[in-house]
């Protein structure tokens, strides 16, 4: 195989990997909105990856379910049927990543070894997989929260999982659009600053949103623009903004979630007209970002309306990534 040809083949693997973490993150959304994360109790790195096929080893499965929070304080009355379904979505989320882990590690030492990966990219590369390694001991870490003494995972701990998804995904779309000269090094023009920030902005805001997800902050205040009468629900304070205890509190949550839309998209509409002539060849790219971030404001609205209807949930947070990979684009074409 000639270099044309590897770089075709590297190229095709980067975007294969990069679509594969959207389904991924897709089915982890559809796990911790179906409440499936804990129907799992024992990590299972190797056994776990054959399921259940006989009646007894349902019933397995069932019984170490049983002693958990979960159960004991909100499925008690779960059938064995009831509980293959929630088992099936965290099977497939385990499986899923097992899989995204070794067509990221096989692939990645064979394009080390025959140099299509060289140099200081090696670090690079071997950095994704740290991080796709610590992501598989993170999701276990944020099960153990939730089996013991609390019916749900630690919404601090779902957030870095999610937050460490989210980089894997950057730093992969990052060198998909670099693959045809592997110059991975980030350029901070002029041009390219606020980009940067904006970016900084929306991984703190799906940080945001996976506390709000992870405490179920949505199921309070389910009215927009107001948080039912009010601006700013009665229970927040300046005194309790400043609180120890601010991200452990569902109004206090929801409010920053919200706060931080306003925020962003304020910004945004702001940047975009005043600098619209200045970037009238990165029109399309400017427009993307605006129509995604529209969306996904109209997205997180209708979720909270709808009263937190899964298939919106989920939608709204692909679309995160799909804002992500947008302003990266832009800040791709913007060193080009």
């Amino acid at each position: 195989m000639d270099f044309i040809q590897q770089k075709k083949l590297f190229k095709t693997w980067n975007l294969l990997l990069f679509f594969l973490l959207f389904v991924l993150v897709l089915v982890g959304g559809f796990t911790r909105l179906t409440g499936s994360g804990l129907s799992i109790t024992e990590w299972e790195l190797f056994t776990g990856i054959f399921p259940p096929f006989s009646h007894e080893h349902w019933l397995e499965y069932f019984s170490l379910y049983k002693q958990i929070p979960q159960y004991k304080l909100i499925n008690y009355n779960m059938t064995l049927e009831e509980f293959k379904f929630i088992f099936w979505w965290e099977y497939l989320h385990r499986l899923f990543a097992r899989f995204l882990g070794l067509f990221y590690l096989i692939p990645c030492v064979y394009f080390i070894f025959n140099k299509t990966i060289n140099g200081k990219n090696i670090i690079y590369y071997l950095a994704i997989f740290l991080l796709i390694s610590f992501q598989g001991f993170m999701g276990w870490y944020m099960v153990s929260s939730g089996l013991v003494n609390n019916p749900d995972v630690s919404h601090f701990r779902l957030s870095i999982h999610l937050f460490i998804a989210v980089i894997i995904l950057s730093l992969i779309y990052w060198s998909y659009l670099n693959s045809d000269n592997l110059e991975l090094k980030l350029y901070f023009g002029r041009s390219s600053i606020f980009f940067y920030f904006f970016l900084f902005l929306i991984y703190c805001q799906i940080v945001l949103g996976a506390f709000t997800s992870g405490l179920d902050a949505g199921l309070i205040y389910q009215t927009w623009p107001l948080m039912n009468a009010n601006f700013i629900a009665e229970e927040i304070s300046i005194k309790s903004f400043f609180s120890l205890e601010l991200f452990n509190d569902r109004a206090h949550v929801q409010f920053i979630h919200r706060l931080n839309a306003y925020f962003i998209v304020a910004l945004y509409l702001l940047f975009y007209f005043y600098n619209l002539k200045k970037f009238k060849d990165y029109i399309f790219n400017m427009n993307l970002i605006l129509a995604v971030l529209l969306i996904q404001i109209i997205l997180g609205i209708l979720t909270l309306l709808s009263g937190l209807n899964i298939y919106l949930a989920a939608t709204h947070q692909i679309a995160s990534l799909i804002l992500v990979s947008s302003v990266i684009l832009l800040i791709y074409k913007l060193k080009s």
